[in-house]
């Protein structure tokens, strides 16, 4: 769905000026944002801060808060309390100047099943009293040529897969230029190839200076899709901030894969490291008979990675394989929030 029109009330602030108090290189901005239903508080203080032209991926399982966060960017519902500023402009108060340039995609794409995807567009772009009559077949073709679908616009929608209705969607929210897309779960229920379609699309829509603020609950796409991350747990905004900088605040890990696991173990001890538990099925045994890999954090300061095989392999331990790794997001979702996550979908 594209973001709706607000029904006028009085006389609106020059479209496109920012509110006092906007950030200029914020595209949304939220301040102690919260929304209670009786004494549950679906969405409490969250602090929202997505960067102008970047890929700020809005992660949190289901039931997390993300849904009602958007549906409050949008003016869909209102807010208990808290502040809200989208491309500058205070929301709701001033929808009808913002939610022009923002299109949307909010809890899946619905569309008349009977009409090809082209009639589809052009039955909701006349919905639209900013969109121009004149320039409408033209708007609806490049809006489908822009998200692959140009070879399949006389098609019924009825016939396309849950991936080319999502593409459909987001071409429904590119009719009209917009500066900022905000998807809610644009992969959720598609198959690997529909999941590839929708990342290849948002990342050549960044590459045009589009703010793209995406919503999901799986990992693996956030990571691959993203510049930003902001992660939602109960309702609550538990870190936001460039992918790099979330991992980065993650303990790095040492593995070390030898034949010798006990000895290793006892190595990386006296370096003051805190080995795990060792796998000792990682090679067929034709190529490593009795590998094991052995873990630990790396987490003392100023010993390198050369420090430690030098270590290791003063004491005859036999190093097949060493590698010092980041945190990977997963890692840091597990220690921001103590529990598992649904990493593929």
């Amino acid at each position: 769905m594209t973001a709706p029109s607000a029904r006028p009330s009085g006389p609106a602030p020059a479209a496109g000026s920012p509110s006092v108090g906007a950030d200029p290189s914020l595209a949304v901005q939220t301040t102690g944002l919260t929304k209670a239903f009786g004494k549950q508080r679906a969405v409490a203080d969250v602090d929202l801060a997505v960067p102008v032209g970047s890929v700020y991926g809005f992660l949190g399982p289901n039931g997390s808060g993300k849904t009602s966060t958007i549906r409050m960017l949008l003016g869909l519902t209102s807010a208990t309390s808290g502040d809200i500023r989208v491309l500058g402009g205070s929301m709701p108060d001033r929808a009808r100047d913002v939610l022009p340039r923002v299109g949307a995609l909010v809890e899946g794409p619905a569309f008349y099943p009977f009409l090809s995807g082209r009639a589809n567009l052009v039955r909701l772009d006349s919905g639209d009293r900013r969109a121009p009559a004149s320039s409408r077949r033209a708007r609806v073709a490049a809006a489908l040529d822009r998200v692959g679908l140009g070879h399949a616009a006389d098609k019924k929608a009825h016939a396309y897969s849950l991936g080319m209705k999502q593409r459909l969607g987001i071409a429904n929210a590119l009719l009209m230029p917009r500066d900022l897309l905000v998807l809610d779960e644009p992969s959720n229920g598609l198959d690997p190839q529909g999941t590839r379609e929708v990342r290849s699309l948002v990342r050549s829509l960044a590459d045009d200076g589009t703010t793209i603020f995406v919503s999901s609950h799986l990992l693996a796409e956030v990571e691959q899709m993203c510049t930003h991350i902001g992660v939602m747990s109960a309702g609550r905004l538990l870190t936001q901030g460039t992918l790099d900088d979330l991992r980065a605040l993650g303990a790095h890990r040492v593995r070390v894969l030898t034949p010798d696991p006990d000895a290793a173990h006892d190595v990386l001890v006296r370096l003051g490291l805190r080995p795990e538990a060792r796998d000792r099925h990682l090679q067929p045994p034709e190529t490593a008979t009795g590998s094991a890999r052995v873990e630990a954090e790396l987490t003392v300061e100023g010993l390198t990675p050369e420090a430690i095989v030098a270590a290791l392999v003063a004491d005859d331990v036999r190093v097949r394989g060493f590698e010092v790794a980041g945190a990977s997001l997963e890692d840091r979702f597990v220690d921001l929030t103590g529990e598992g996550f649904d990493v593929a979908g």
